[in-house]
């Protein structure tokens, strides 16, 4: 990529998108293409101050593109319907699986390298693993709907035999940092722990209804956007083998850590209560989710990672506490 490419990104105004945006902006990039419905209030905020070409709403971004051919020389496809809670299938029919395609064959029509957003959702209650393998991809069950059309997405990509010049679908973990203020029930735990720590001392932790774990000691592979962005950067500049790679860190913390660590970052006592998972989410709960990252290590990437305690303090000292945007 250089600075005279226009790139486009889809989801641009939402968390991981908006973020993407900034930092491309922090390194010269302003010839940017963002599509997303823009009609959401909640996150206009996600774009203040950002440098790009055009604003293109979602629902016309594919006829936008037949009739701009040649413009895109990149495209970074990161919208979604990124609710794990919606139970209609249809809902993310729509937007995860057919528009994807309709993006993936414009990306081979255009001649554009194509990253999309897939989800370690696809990797269901860990049976077969969380590794990045294309061998596994059919035998995954999703726990939700979500993760289902997700997994789907995948397996049709790489059954397709016309495909974009270059493509990696990349696994996203649970991602937390700036730009997701407007995701309420589905933002981090991190945002939600931090706004109950400073409403009332505490933060409340769902019990575990696994044997297996204590309470707060259901584990994840939590990863700061900052290192999401420069990660699917990084691939999309080295375009190394296509595929699906994860993103993660590879280091699996509890959930007990990862608000521990805000109490520290705060210099607060550690205050933790515990309730009972929601019954509707209780049978899709995830216990344990950490990424295989050798995939992507193998292929040449070798920036440091934040750590869980670098990335919470850094997320919570310079925008939590005045809710500023990246």
């Amino acid at each position: 990529m250089n600075k005279d490419n226009i790139i486009a990104i889809t989801g641009a105004a939402g968390f991981i998108g908006s973020y993407l945006v900034g930092f491309l902006n922090s390194l010269g990039y302003e010839k940017l293409v963002l599509v997303d419905d823009f009609s959401i209030p909640s996150k206009q905020a996600n774009l203040q101050h950002k440098k790009y070409l055009q604003l293109v709403d979602r629902n016309s971004f594919i006829e936008w593109c037949n009739n701009n051919k040649g413009t895109i020389q990149y495209m970074f496809h990161l919208g979604a319907r990124t609710d794990t809670t919606e139970m209609d299938y249809n809902v993310h029919v729509v937007l995860n699986l057919e528009y994807s395609k309709d993006i993936w064959n414009i990306c081979c029509a255009q001649n554009i390298p194509l990253l999309y957003a897939s989800s370690a959702a696809t990797y269901g209650n860990g049976e077969h693993g969380y590794t990045d393998s294309h061998d596994i991809v059919e035998q995954l069950q999703p726990l939700n709907p979500y993760g289902i059309s997700k997994n789907e997405f995948d397996i049709w990509a790489l059954k397709e035999t016309r495909q974009p010049p270059f493509w990696a679908g990349v696994k996203f973990f649970n991602v937390y940092g700036p730009n997701e203020y407007h995701k309420g029930r589905m933002a981090s735990v991190i945002m939600h722990a931090y706004k109950q720590i400073k409403e009332k001392g505490s933060v409340t932790l769902f019990r575990s209804h696994n044997a297996k774990y204590k309470d707060g000691e259901q584990i994840r592979d939590f990863i700061y956007v900052d290192d999401v962005v420069r990660m699917c950067t990084w691939l999309m500049k080295q375009q190394p083998a296509n595929g699906l790679y994860n993103i993660g860190t590879g280091k699996a913390r509890t959930f007990k850590d990862l608000v521990t660590a805000i109490f520290n970052t705060l210099q607060l006592p550690v205050h933790i209560e515990y309730i009972d998972t929601p019954v509707d989410i209780r049978d899709k709960y995830q216990y344990y989710t950490q990424a295989d990252m050798e995939k992507l290590l193998s292929a040449g990437y070798d920036r440091p990672i934040h750590s869980l305690e670098e990335g919470v303090r850094d997320y919570v000292i310079n925008y939590l506490k005045e809710h500023r945007y990246y």
